[in-house]
Formats: structure tokens, sequence, C-alpha cells
């Protein structure tokens, strides 16, 4: 089968900002009011098995964590997480239809070349039909092979099996709304008077390059076509997934495979009952990123909704006097109460597009939904 390069569109809620020397993207994370908010990334577009890379710097700080993962619509999850407390190791970790077992994390030592702040290191992760490998700088530091993941309460492997997105985010697991546990983990809560917020604004983590390789489909998968994944069942495991002609891209990071076009409601006209009120919401949670979600209607709950404006790290789309002066004379385009200029509640979520986030993926491979 042919290898295409595609060109993807990347979703984003928060505040990316490009870098001074437009070679990589600044992952932004800023107090806000009584909250905090945090940046994400995801791709429109799946992957079904492949190798994926990221080159990237994380963040510092407690409280603070820094991901690259994979998560499918069903929740299976391929995790690299690291905690800005702990800059010499790289936390790996897997879920299956998002069941939570923190057995399964396991750490990988990044200690040559410099730690994972101060220095640009590749994560790779390498995933196939019947095993997964973390990877950092080229050498392999975990496998995990499907047969070893057999429950026998219900059967199933518990394995990451079906078509993922690929997420990178900046979030804020050090907050009082998180539970004990998670603040624990994130080495305590967020420092706002710390050297990055102090300095820049902002706590921040960057990221260089994300690279895809796609995969043939499975032995014995239902391939019809080549342009989409479905799921043929409600099982979600390997063998509900088809592969057929049909063309779709999500509209939002609130999209999924069963509501692609699934969009944030929109803001009420000047003037209404209310208008100005922003909404409230449940944060959406994945196992890994509690709180890293844009919100089910839009908003990250707790007052806080992601940047202002366009969301797409242009300066100018902030609103005026709400900035501080970050890395390289960029601004955070955060506001309190997470408002435009107009009064409006912001829309958290923008497709990313054109040069200023060429430079940061490239999906190579037959299928990438």
């Amino acid at each position: 089968m042919q290898i295409a390069r595609l060109q993807v569109n990347i979703l984003g809620c928060g505040t990316p900002l490009m870098a001074p020397d437009d070679k990589s993207i600044i992952l932004t994370l800023s107090e806000d009011g009584q909250s905090a908010s945090g940046t994400l990334l995801a791709s429109t577009h799946y992957v079904w098995y492949g190798k994926i890379s990221a080159t990237m710097k994380s963040s510092r700080g407690r409280g603070v964590v820094s991901a690259f993962i994979l998560l499918s619509d069903v929740k299976d999850e391929i995790d690299f997480e690291f905690v800005g407390t702990d800059l010499d190791t790289a936390q790996s970790n897997f879920y299956f239809q998002g069941i939570t077992n923190y057995m399964q994390e396991k750490n990988l030592s990044v200690s040559s070349g410099g730690d994972t702040f101060s220095a640009w290191h590749t994560y790779e992760i390498d995933w196939q039909p019947d095993t997964l490998t973390w990877s950092v700088d080229g050498d392999v530091l975990r496998t995990l092979n499907k047969k070893d993941t057999f429950n026998k309460t219900d059967n199933q492997y518990h394995y990451p099996q079906t078509p993922a997105r690929v997420e990178l985010s900046l979030w804020p697991a050090g907050i009082q709304k998180n539970g004990e546990g998670t603040v624990n983990w994130a080495g305590g809560l967020i420092d706002w008077t710390a050297q990055d917020p102090k300095t820049n604004g902002y706590y921040y983590a960057m990221y260089s390059d994300v690279n895809v390789e796609c995969y043939d489909p499975p032995s014995g998968a239902n391939v019809s076509g080549k342009s989409s994944y479905v799921y043929t069942d409600d099982n979600g495991v390997e063998k509900s997934i088809a592969v057929n002609n049909d063309d779709h891209i999500l509209k939002s990071l609130l999209g999924t495979g069963t509501d692609m076009d699934k969009d944030f409601p929109k803001a009420k006209a000047s003037g209404t009952k209310n208008a100005g009120a922003a909404a409230t919401s449940t944060v959406a949670t994945v196992p890994g990123l509690s709180g890293a979600g844009p919100g089910t209607d839009g908003t990250r709950g707790g007052g806080s909704t992601g940047s202002s404006g366009s969301g797409a790290g242009n300066p100018a789309d902030s609103a005026p006097g709400a900035s501080s002066s970050g890395i390289g004379g960029f601004t955070q385009g955060d506001q309190p109460g997470g408002k435009s200029s107009s009064g409006a509640a912001s829309k958290t979520d923008d497709v990313m597009r054109g040069s200023m986030f060429a430079v940061l993926v490239a999906f190579v491979g037959m299928l990438v939904m």
C-alpha cells in the first residue's frame, strides 16, 4: 500500500505560542483567578498502530505536568508524562477503555544529555498489535506484550487497540480542586511565585517535532476502503474496527467517532439576558489528564475557560491590558474569568492550520484518520 504524506489539522485549547525561532511551539499554563488553565493540542486525525514520536522539553515546578499521549474514543491510552518536580524521569503508562490501574505506570530514566526541562529529548511510542514500546532518544526503555495483559475476569486483553488521536498538553495537576492523590503525585500545589511564572507570566513546555508513521491495519481487519475508521459494535476492541471510505473530520475537541460534529455552544448575543455570564462545565477528564480537557460545554469549570480571542497564540488577539510579557516577548492571552473583551465567554477550541503549526506535526502513512 502506498505511503502518502498528509496535511493534518490540529485542535488547540488554551494558549499555544510560536517560539521566537519559529522552530518549536510553547504550551503555556498560567494562573487565572482562583484556578488555573493549561494548553492542549490534539490531532483531528487518528492512527491505528504506528510509530509516534515527540521531540520536546518538559515544564518544571511542583504541580505542573507535561504530557505526550495517544487517546482513543473508547479511552484506550498510551502515555508519556512528565512531573515538574522530577526532571530526570519520564513516566510511561497505558490504559484499556479508561480502566484505572496505576500499577501499570513505570518510570523511565532520562539521565543523559540533560534533564527533561533543559534539554531536547525525543520520546517515541512504537505501537503494534502485539507489542508496545516506549523509547527515549532511540533507546527502548520499556516493552509491553499484549499477551501479558489478558484479564481473566472479563476475558479480554487490557491492551490499547483502537484508533487514537495524538495529544500534547501542559496541565495543572497541583490545584486544590483535584484529588489529594493527584496533587501529591504531581509534587504538591502549584507555586505561582516560582521562577517561570514570575518571569514569563506562565509555566511552559516546548515541542519542536511530532512524527507519526502509520502501520497497515492488523491482520484480518475489516478493510473496505482507506479513508476512515468506524466502530461496528459497542465492544470497543480491535475486532470492532472497520476501515471504509467515509470521510469525516472532528469539528472540535468535543467530537468523537460517534459524534463527529459536536461543537461548543455559541456565545449569547450581546444585549440578551445573561449574555455576559460564563458557562459552567464539568471538565472533560481522561486517565492521566484530569483537568486538561476543554469541558463538556467548551469551558473548563472553576471560572477558567482557557485563552481569549482565537487561542492560536497571536498576542494581537488578546484583550487589551490583560496580558503579561512572556518568552521572547510573547504575551499570555488568558484573562481573569476567561472572557473576551466583549464580555462573552471565550471559545477555547480552535483549528490550527498553516505555517505556525507546520513545524510541529508530520503524519506519514496510508491511514491517518
